[in-house]
């Protein structure tokens, strides 16, 4: 069984590997993948940036944006075979801290917890792999071309239920949400803020091709310009790049009571000045709050599928802008100006 596999912390070891079928232990759920994304976390990793084995191995097989099919599941598990479904990429800690113990391992205390093809679990980038049921996710058959981006819309559906329990520190109506990034993560926020009804703006330095025309085509408005004019008093702001100068300047223009959630990490190296007085000031008079958000747990995941299927599959599926064979997984990995999403599609 072919998987593609990496030397955590080791610079150009990942290959494609003859690695043995799932043994029942790892799982009651059996999955057939058909499709991995690749997003910054794998280049990363295969860049030697970090990553763990599982315990007494040495090789790590990638992939935790996946999706499969299902070929074997215990009777009344939730899941069927032939349905497809998504593995959930984080598993709790096995303490557990009292976050992991109620479910939300996305917010794990501890730092114990792992995850597929990240942290001390195999990744999904293998002909088949074995899950127990509560770590799987069932996608709606009409989403067989698009349901890879389960995983980072779950990232996504994540950041809008703690934005929301935010907001509802107060009577709060937002009208105005700006997403800084116009790549999977920004799309599919500024996707989600329009289901919301929301005057959707999206803040990219590029200024023609796809990603204007996939942004205008949700009927949100595109910018390339400043922050200042595409913020323009937001009530929320989604920042989605990274970008250390850009968040700051997204915390600045953000309306009273405005919500910065920053979902972008930085690559650090780059010091930046700051008037720590004029933020605190700012950030305390405004009542403005700014916060992180990083992965999910099993909630986010099946909210995400509910706004997938909600939207237009057309769409989404030109979110993917490439599709690569397995055996052909480095050009997965080699970026071009015009991706969006590229995933390694083993049925090709």
């Amino acid at each position: 069984m072919r998987a593609l596999t990496v030397v955590p912390q080791q610079k150009d070891s990942a290959r494609v590997d003859d690695v043995p079928a799932p043994k029942p232990e790892a799982g009651a759920v059996l999955i057939e993948t058909l499709a991995i994304g690749i997003c910054g976390t794998d280049h990363e990793i295969v860049s030697g940036g970090y990553g763990e084995a599982p315990p007494g191995e040495e090789r790590l097989i990638l992939g935790h944006e996946s999706l499969g099919r299902v070929l074997e599941a215990p009777a009344n598990c939730g899941l069927s075979a032939g349905d497809l479904a998504v593995g959930i990429v984080r598993h709790p800690d096995p303490v557990p801290c009292p976050n992991c113990a109620a479910g939300e391992w996305d917010m794990c205390r501890n730092g114990q917890y792992t995850e597929h093809g990240i942290k001390g679990l195999h990744g999904f980038c293998t002909e088949q792999y074995r899950i127990e049921p509560e770590f799987a996710v069932r996608v709606d058959a009409g989403l067989e071309r698009v349901g890879v981006l389960l995983e980072p819309a779950s990232v996504v559906a994540k950041a809008w239920e703690h934005i929301e329990r935010i907001g509802g520190r107060a009577v709060w109506s937002p009208r105005r949400l700006l997403v800084t990034g116009a790549g999977p993560i920004g799309l599919l926020a500024a996707m989600m803020g329009v289901q919301r009804g929301l005057d959707t703006h999206v803040l990219d330095r590029v200024t023609d091709g796809l990603k204007p025309q996939l942004v205008r085509d949700l009927g949100a408005t595109y910018h390339s310009g400043s922050i200042e004019e595409a913020a323009q008093d937001a009530d929320i702001v989604i920042e989605c790049t990274g970008v250390g100068q850009l968040a700051l300047d997204a915390i600045h223009n953000t309306a009273h009571d405005g919500i910065t959630c920053l979902t972008g990490i930085s690559s650090g190296g780059r010091p930046l000045q700051v008037d720590a007085r004029a933020l605190n000031r700012e950030i305390v008079l405004e009542n403005d709050v700014v916060f992180g958000s990083v992965n999910a747990n099993r909630r986010h995941y099946e909210k995400a599928a509910k706004a997938l299927a909600q939207a237009d599959e057309g769409w989404l599926a030109r979110l993917i802008t490439r599709r690569v064979p397995l055996d052909r997984w480095a050009e997965a990995l080699a970026k071009r100006g015009d991706d969006v999403k590229t995933v390694i599609d083993l049925t090709l």
